[in-house]
């Protein structure tokens, strides 16, 4: 099975298995990543914020947008999906850890909020840089 690379397709690849992993617990999953839902997937009564590793998540913080902090602190069936070791591309070797209820709970009591900003960097503008110092 071929590697997967890019964040976006390591993505995906957690999103759709997960996917699969909620039909097989007999839920409707609904990939809502770009329906301005706080979370990527809602799968009733679950709503779950997809994260994906390419490796192993062990160590690593979670990074949340606030209104996911807000849905996981309100709602009871907000979820954290942690899917891990999905770059080598055989979803029967990606790993998952479940994040809700009074786990989640416990971990947002320790969230730290933080601002940054994240600059775009087009394609185009990247090939066009220069790779010598002057």
């Amino acid at each position: 099975m071929p590697e997967i690379a890019g964040s976006t397709a390591v993505e995906n690849a957690a999103i759709h298995w997960v996917i699969e992993q909620e039909r097989r617990a007999g839920r409707e999953p609904l990939d809502t990543r770009h329906e301005g839902a706080p979370a990527d997937i809602a799968s009733p009564p679950r709503l779950i914020e997809v994260k994906a590793f390419g490796k192993s998540a062990r160590g690593n913080d979670l990074w949340l947008e606030t209104r996911q902090v807000d849905a996981g602190r309100s709602n009871p069936n907000f979820y954290l999906y942690v899917v891990e070791n999905v770059r080598q591309g055989d979803p029967a070797q990606f790993t998952l850890k479940v994040i809700g209820g009074e786990r989640l709970a416990r971990l947002l009591e320790r969230a730290r909020e933080q601002h940054y900003y994240t600059v775009p960097w087009p394609v185009a503008h990247y090939d066009s840089c220069p790779t010598t110092v002057e």
